[in-house]
């Protein structure tokens, strides 16, 4: 049974650790992420739990901000609005309080991201922040950390492995949550008859997992609706157009579509157009995300509605980074508190910026 209270020691050991490293990070050009996507936007990340088990510093050394070197490992491309924004909001709240900030992006690769990491904790960075792109595949890297007495923030995706003991803590969302909230949607849009398509993420992924999860345990109180169909599109528009085409070819019945992310949806949405269905009258589209063109098609009718992932983590790891050093106490998880945008409320989340 986990102590309410635990003492996470990253304490160096003796012995040094050997890494082998193909390549380096480098100090962050300026021009490399923009930030002007947070300019003018008043949204921001609310907490709507925080886990009763937390971490504190067994040897504070109460070392200000001012003095550390950050390093951000991003798992996917910036074309992602979600990632874009993401970044955006860790190198804001980052990069000014900072003596310096490293940052790489994997490009959704496994491999990258590994080499990424051990590479910021080769040049001696004080912390990191890591977006995984997957549950496993980054635990020697985090061993690398924890050996060096480096604290690892994760954020959006948890990794395998024990929070105060592997990693210091990780900030996201509740997934399985996501995929309930999106069934609900789903019965609300088809009025409890429908016949389903599912459009997932990546196999093996625990968003995807989770989104799947949370949305058939959701069914099973309305049965008025089967999932008939269900295809992985790695979370990206083209192959969720290409699947929703072939779902379409073979169940042309189908009226509705679950996917688990924006980008999918809006592939989906062109592979209806294209066969000759209306989106939000012969076809209804849930999502889950909260990206500013996703949310707009809710506005116009054409998606039903989007389940908010809100990417917004830069001042939630910061603070947890400020705290491990200052001896505070650390939850393990911070749960982030989600919205739902449908066509009541989504031209005010576009005109606001809380879609993204």
């Amino acid at each position: 049974m986990k102590n309410q209270r635990r003492s996470l020691r990253l304490a160096a050991a003796a012995g040094v650790i050997a890494i082998s490293l193909a390549g380096c990070a480098k100090p962050l050009p300026k021009a490399e992420i923009d930030t002007s996507r947070l300019q003018g936007q008043t949204a921001t990340q609310v907490i709507e739990r925080t886990s009763s088990q937390t971490c504190i510093n067994p040897a504070p050394t109460g070392k200000p901000l001012s003095e550390m070197v950050v390093g951000f490992s991003q798992s996917e491309n910036e074309q992602n609005p979600f990632r874009a924004l993401e970044t955006a909001s860790v190198k804001a709240a980052v990069e000014s309080k900072v003596k310096g900030f490293r940052y790489t992006n994997a490009n959704s690769s496994q491999a990258k991201q590994l080499t990424d990491i051990l590479s910021m904790i080769n040049q001696g960075v004080d912390a990191l922040v890591v977006a995984p792109i997957s549950s496993t595949g980054l635990q020697s890297a985090f061993a690398a950390a924890k050996e060096k007495g480096i604290p690892v923030v994760t954020i959006d995706r948890k990794t395998q492995g024990e929070p105060c003991t592997d990693y210091l803590t990780f900030l996201g969302s509740d997934f399985y949550q996501q995929g309930v909230r999106a069934a609900r949607a789903m019965a609300d849009a088809t009025g409890g008859t429908g016949r389903v398509a599912e459009i997932q993420g990546a196999p093996g992924n625990d968003v995807a997992t989770m989104r799947t999860r949370g949305f058939h345990d959701e069914l099973a109180n309305h049965p008025g609706i089967r999932v008939l169909a269900q295809q992985t599109a790695n979370w990206a528009t083209s192959e969720a157009q290409q699947v929703t085409e072939q779902i379409l070819a073979a169940r042309p019945d189908i009226n509705g579509i679950y996917t688990h992310s924006d980008t999918m949806a809006l592939g989906a949405l062109t592979a209806v157009r294209n066969y000759g269905k209306a989106a939000g009258e012969d076809i209804h589209i849930v999502s889950i995300d909260g990206t500013r063109d996703a949310v707009k098609y809710v506005a116009d009718g054409k998606i039903h509605a989007v389940v908010e992932t809100n990417p917004r983590f830069g001042p939630g790891a910061l603070k947890a980074i400020e705290d491990w050093f200052a001896g505070r106490k650390i939850p393990e998880e911070s749960i982030m508190k989600d919205s739902l945008f449908t066509h009541e409320n989504a031209q005010q989340a576009v005109d606001s910026g809380a879609a993204y």
